[in-house]
């Protein structure tokens, strides 16, 4: 099974036992791969284990429970995603929400994703994290945003960048990710779907303004970046597209993946 096969599977399996005990082992199971395996691929792409990302997820769905129903006890929320007591509960809950759940249900929070604190200071760092999402939470995002674009972008010539070394590469894979966080809007988010493959959700239906940002994030194609004593120059795909057909993952990565592929052919004999 191919990586994003092995990861649109391990997604989709988990996302179908959030209430169930699963285990790391259960996964990896269900995908047909080691335990090994699967780990290493969901690590690597996505910078959490399967663990974590259990955890994160039902917490998400946990803290979306407390705040919509207010009459349903704790415990039985807690026992509905996998927790024997309200101590083990609000200590998950606390670790991702930093706040135990009666806080977090007495304070009526209004955005069900943690705030994540901004650096002192706005500069580069600050555009890399304004808006970081990480995976547990876009399966929300996508059924929210199921009528917004999608820019996808991957690297040109990647291969070349790593044969100079994996640090070059890992560079080149930061620095695509600031080009689009820089090209795309506030409430745009920026999430990975591959090695150097990511996209941009935007937050509306206007597909203008989507090509927008793909015409910003092209435009700096050639510019370099630093790497020990030379300048590489980086160069991007960039592709607009919009998705049908809900927030399945399996149907979405796909198509994410297939309209890059799509675009490159293209966009090579543009710049001939």
């Amino acid at each position: 099974m191919q990586n994003i096969e092995l990861l649109v599977a391990s997604l989709e399996y988990m996302e179908n036992h959030l209430s169930d005990d699963i285990k790391t082992e259960d996964v990896a199971a269900a995908c047909f791969c080691s335990k090994s395996t699967l780990e290493k691929m969901f690590r690597c792409v996505n910078g959490l284990s399967i663990h974590e990302y259990v955890i994160r997820r039902r917490m998400m769905l946990a803290a979306r429970k407390l705040s919509d129903n207010p009459e349903i006890p704790i415990l039985d929320i807690a026992l509905e995603y996998g927790y024997s007591t309200h101590e083990s509960f609000a200590r998950a809950f606390e670790q991702i929400w930093n706040c135990k759940p009666s806080e977090f249900r007495r304070a009526k929070y209004t955005e069900l994703f943690p705030r994540l604190k901004a650096p002192p200071e706005e500069g580069d760092d600050y555009i890399m994290q304004r808006r970081h999402v990480d995976i547990s939470e876009l399966y929300d995002l996508f059924q929210e945003r199921k009528d917004c674009y999608f820019i996808c972008c991957d690297i040109k010539s990647m291969l070349s960048i790593n044969a100079i070394s994996r640090k070059a590469g890992d560079l080149a894979i930061l620095e695509q990710m600031r080009r689009m966080t820089a090209a795309s809007g506030e409430e745009d988010v920026v999430f990975r779907i591959g090695g150097d493959e990511f996209c941009v959700l935007t937050a509306g239906n206007d597909r203008a303004y989507a090509e927008q940002i793909a015409e910003r994030i092209i435009a700096g194609n050639g510019t370099t970046f630093a790497y020990e004593d030379r300048q590489i120059p980086l160069s991007l795909y960039a592709t607009v597209v919009s998705v049908q057909g809900g927030a399945r993952y399996e149907e979405l990565f796909a198509n994410l993946h297939n309209a890059l592929k799509d675009c490159k052919p293209f966009q090579e004999e543009e710049r001939m």
